[in-house]
């Protein structure tokens, strides 16, 4: 490790300390004093809306998904498998078709029936409509889909290809009444789910209330208080101090103690390179890039060793995921010949180029696009922060960018919610993923010919491509693979899984020391 950036990883990791103790007691104002039938729940920041079709939002489907709505069926984060929720059963009828069969008794918590109408309905609104979903971008791409209704309890899916993994995609669409608007998204939805919003103060407090009309087992808790602070040091300090019963998104310094809950979820972070914009689209300078990422330092000294290097933008588990890769070396040497050598061909490498994070986006956020910001610098780069909150940040995140941006780094993390590569490589990897830099038709005819495979086949092919994508394409300078912290009151029992940070289900959380199967 260089040594003035082995001195700045250090002193910003003895600084998180001091900040983190601070903050504490700025956010002890008393505590204690509680409804027990209400569950208390700070998160990093507000939702920006509970539109189901947008769940694949972290900040959104944290809230919504499982909850207040739900979907025909859902993925078990630990073991991969899908489970029936609102959907009892599928099979694969034809090779472009799947048909899904319908749980009877369900109403929505406004108490019309739930039939295979909303069901229908509610795929196409989320896939085939006009409204920019965020589910249809990131899961379906531009795939239209066939829909039937031949009876009250089933539905048939068809698609223009075979699809191997339709019902994965299935379970990302959030169910909702077939009177729902097809014209312009709603922030506060209705669903089947168990719990209903029952009122949302904008920039306080967001309230939601059990569903009396529930199909399944009625959670424990009656009412569900969603609040947001935005320095983690005050979110553990909630929890400590009796505020709070439920905090996620906390850091190792931010002061949880032994309430601090670490796990292993599914997001990865990375810089992506606008690899259209000089200097940024030579391929020599997004090497240097990589070779002053220091990744190892960066976990040990900001993250506490709460995460691990990575080399790929998926983590272990997910299929696709390539356990032969290596990091990309740590080498501010080569890393400045690589400039000099750009340079010296008539590149612009001293155009200033854009460090874009998103506030509150990851514990350490900040110190860590300071760090990067060190490195690049180091390396004869000239890098200007913008941290921005989450609505700005996503102009550059997602398709269509903003024009005359100039050349940018973006911190993204990603989670891959699915297990399922196809995911990551439709958003990130197409050269018109919703969520892509940069791309070929060639690497594109790769990705298209992996997904249309199944079984070892299919982890094989997504392995390779993996394998290929730094060599052929480059856009990304893979960060790591994180863990995290989930901030958690002794009078909870919850045990986060792989996809809390995505999807928080309420049901899940009971008073300590009940036993579920006892709850009505």
């Amino acid at each position: 490790m260089n040594p003035s950036t082995t001195r700045r990883l250090t002193a910003l990791a003895l600084a998180g300390v001091t900040v983190a103790a601070g903050g504490c007691s700025v956010a002890n104002s008393g505590g204690g004093g509680y409804d027990p039938d209400t569950l208390r729940i700070v998160l990093q920041q507000e939702p920006p809306t509970l539109e189901p079709c947008e769940s694949s939002l972290t900040s959104t489907g944290i809230v919504v998904r499982s909850n207040i709505t739900e979907p025909l069926l859902e993925r078990d984060s630990t073991t991969g498998d899908l489970q029936p929720l609102l959907a009892t059963g599928w099979e694969q009828t034809t090779p472009n078709e799947w048909t899904f069969t319908l749980r009877d008794g369900v109403t929505f918590s406004d108490g019309t029936p739930f039939t295979s109408e909303d069901a229908a309905f509610s795929i196409d609104r989320a896939v085939n409509s006009d409204l920019q979903c965020n589910v249809d971008g990131y899961v379906f791409g531009d795939e239209e889909l066939g829909l039937q209704t031949p009876d009250a309890n089933t539905v048939v899916i068809s698609t223009a290809e075979p699809d191997p993994i339709l019902p994965l995609r299935i379970s990302f669409v959030e169910i909702v009444p077939r009177t729902t608007s097809t014209t312009e998204k709603v922030r506060e939805p209705i669903g089947t789910g168990p719990y209903a919003i029952a009122r949302w103060d904008y920039g306080q407090k967001l309230v939601l209330t059990r569903n009396a009309t529930y199909w399944g087992q009625a959670p424990s808790f009656a009412t569900a208080e969603y609040q947001w602070r935005s320095e983690g040091s005050v979110r553990a300090a909630m929890i400590t101090n009796d505020e709070a019963d439920i905090a996620v998104g906390l850091g190792p310094e931010d002061g949880a103690g032994d309430l601090g809950v670490p796990f292993q979820n599914n997001e990865t972070t990375a810089l992506r390179m606008q690899a259209t914009e000089p200097p940024l689209n030579d391929i020599r300078v997004r090497q240097a890039i990589n070779y002053a990422v220091n990744r190892t330092g960066i976990v040990k000294a900001l993250f506490r060793d709460l995460g691990q290097p990575a080399a790929q933008l998926i983590p272990s588990g997910v299929v696709g995921y390539n356990d032969e890769l290596q990091l990309w070396p740590h080498d501010l040497d080569k890393a400045r010949a690589l400039i000099d050598e750009a340079r010296a061909d008539g590149v612009p490498v001293d155009i200033q180029i854009r460090l874009i994070g998103r506030t509150a986006q990851f514990p350490k956020i900040t110190e860590t696009i300071e760090v990067l910001q060190s490195e690049f610098s180091e390396i004869g780069l000239n890098v200007k922060i913008e941290m921005m909150d989450t609505a700005a940040q996503l102009e550059y995140q997602l398709r269509p960018f903003p024009p005359n941006t100039g050349p940018y780094l973006l911190m993204i993390m990603h989670g891959n919610q699915a297990g399922d590569a196809a995911f990551t490589l439709d958003q990130y990897m197409l050269s018109d993923g919703p969520q892509a830099a940069y791309g070929t038709p060639e690497f594109d005819t790769k990705i298209r010919a992996a997904e249309a495979l199944t079984g070892q086949a299919r982890q094989d092919g997504f392995a390779t491509l993996f394998a290929e994508e730094p060599q052929e394409i480059m856009q990304m300078a893979y960060i790591a693979h994180m863990k995290g912290i989930l901030g958690k009151s002794p009078r909870v029992d919850y045990t986060p899984n792989p996809a809390t940070g995505d999807e928080m289900l309420l049901s899940a959380m009971t008073p300590a020391g009940t036993d579920r199967t006892d709850q009505s």
